[in-house]
């Protein structure tokens, strides 16, 4: 089912991408902030890409709200660092190879195909949004999402 609002976010640990660097990335390193974890379908496809560049695009209205960007696929360092690169992404992507986090968030639909996801979580690891798209050809919107922040931070 994954998790729901009000729900501790799930733990993770997992190899990324970012400003040429590849790391392990952890939960427990953005402790104390708010994230906003987005799992998209894939690397360099259409829908993904306008959402991740529309969010790089509207960075400094996430940094405003301290929020960090994790964007998680379940494709490998290498798709991502050359999709990183050719898009300039402001944020690092993650690889979920084997789809856990996915299936942590409930976002894996039928057949075990990912599913276009957002989540906002609070500085105390909990979660105050969640989005699952059902087709994933439309994406929430950097405004929506900041606003998301604003309200899990007011509280």
């Amino acid at each position: 089912m994954g998790v729901s609002v009000g729900d501790r976010a799930p733990a993770f640990e997992l190899e990324g991408f970012h400003q040429g660097e590849r790391r392990t990335y952890t939960s427990a390193e953005f402790a104390g902030q708010p994230v906003v974890l987005v799992l998209y379908p894939g690397d360099d496809t259409p829908v993904c890409t306008r959402q991740l560049n529309s969010y790089t695009d509207d960075l400094s209205q996430f940094e405003e709200v301290g929020a960090q960007i994790l964007a998680v696929s379940p494709q490998d360092l290498d798709s991502h660092e050359q999709f990183s690169c050719k898009h300039e992404l402001g944020f690092p992507l993650l690889a979920d190879t084997e789809k856990a986090l996915f299936a942590d968030y409930g976002a894996l639909g039928p057949l075990g195909f990912p599913r276009r996801s957002v989540f906002v979580i609070d500085g105390e690891g909990v979660i105050r949004y969640a989005h699952r798209a059902i087709a994933g050809m439309t994406f929430r919107k950097s405004s929506e999402l900041v606003d998301a922040v604003r309200q899990a931070t007011a509280s």
